[in-house]
């Protein structure tokens, strides 16, 4: 979350647009509850630091001097956020809705007194996702990556960054869930999107922490802190429940990115379809509406066309444009998924072949 906009959040009834694989961007509303099969909370696990008289360690010095030096604040005319240093050609990764619109930037590390000029190396909106290059790399330390896929619910994790502008800081909690699919509204800068797989921590993430580092207590980077989750009522930032990108998607896009300076290669199911929120009578949310489909995609071979109205993909009942969103998000390309539609008054089941939504 960048500290001048408002928070990055995911929750209930938030606005926003959304492209299930197809060409084109359709205004849907009502964003639903994160969606998937995740783990639930459990013990804090044996992962946390042990003193000697074998209780939880006082202190998580040691794992936060190995990540600070590698996680960096970054300014843009909108505000500011932070990113993590992947290598010593002065590349970092951070969140697209950071890098926003601009194309440079000035880059703090820790214990410089002087920023360092940055300029865009390739932004990934669908994934909010982003890649920018110090100009001078000089003294940076690369983050010590850990395996994303091996994150236990109940391990003890902190999220370093620059909330509110305060450079360095960090906060503490667990790992409550894992393989969430959220959906992240749109904002001036961003395009709405749902990301997949993501990891729900009970650390606080706060405006300006977004890009920067979820770190085991061994001081390894496992997650990008991306949003924070937004209560049904009102709106307000939920304490104690965030959520980021695996570290294992990130650096595959951020290399990506790095090596031909765009996304070849999502690893996002598409359904090839342009999608809007249908709305019933009473003006409530009916189911996510076919607008279009794409010539060749998925939904046309399966013989989906444009009036549909989507209630289920696979085991998750498809309220809105935004859950069907992120039931896309936590399926897999190639994966055949039973679809449930309405048309003419008449339900239907059929197979679907999922596709590969693009890069870009």
């Amino acid at each position: 979350m960048r500290a001048t906009d408002r928070a990055r959040r995911a929750g209930l009834a938030v606005a926003m647009a959304a492209v299930i694989g197809g060409g084109g961007i359709a205004a849907c509303a009502a964003a639903g509850a994160p969606a998937a099969s995740p783990q639930t909370a459990a013990a804090v696990p044996s992962s946390a630091p042990a003193s000697a008289a074998g209780g939880a360690a006082a202190s998580y010095a040691p794992a936060v001097r190995k990540v600070l030096p590698s996680v960096v604040l970054i300014h843009t005319a909108g505000g500011l956020g932070s990113g993590v240093v992947l290598d010593r050609h002065g590349n970092i990764v951070t969140n697209a809705h950071v890098a926003g619109t601009a194309k440079s930037f000035q880059v703090q590390l820790a214990g410089d007194t002087a920023p360092r000029s940055a300029r865009l190396v390739g932004t990934y909106p669908r994934g909010d996702l982003a890649v920018i290059r110090v100009a001078n790399p000089s003294g940076l330390t690369p983050a010590r990556f850990g395996d994303s896929s091996r994150a236990q619910v109940g391990d003890v994790v902190l999220a370093v960054g620059n909330p509110l502008g305060l450079s360095g800081s960090v906060t503490e909690g667990i790992i409550s869930a894992t393989g969430r699919a959220v959906a992240e509204p749109a904002t001036a800068t961003a395009p709405a999107t749902a990301l997949p797989d993501t990891i729900q921590t009970s650390a606080p993430i706060n405006p300006g922490n977004s890009g920067g580092a979820l770190v085991t207590t061994t001081g390894e980077v496992i997650g990008i802190p991306t949003l924070a989750a937004a209560s049904p009522q009102g709106g307000a930032q939920a304490q104690g429940i965030g959520f980021a990108i695996p570290a294992n998607l990130a650096r595959d896009i951020a290399n990506q990115i790095i090596t031909s300076g765009h996304v070849t290669n999502s690893h996002r199911a598409a359904l090839g379809a342009e999608i809007t929120t249908a709305v019933g009578a009473d003006g409530a949310p009916a189911g996510a509406a076919v607008v279009a489909v794409t010539p060749g995609g998925p939904a046309e071979r399966a013989g989906l066309r444009p009036g549909d109205v989507i209630r289920r993909l696979g085991p998750a009942p498809t309220l809105d444009a935004t859950t069907l969103l992120q039931a896309l998000a936590a399926a897999q390309p190639g994966q055949e998924v039973q679809v449930t539609i309405t048309r003419a008054g008449q339900t239907h089941t059929v197979p679907v072949t999922l596709g590969t939504l693009p890069g870009g």
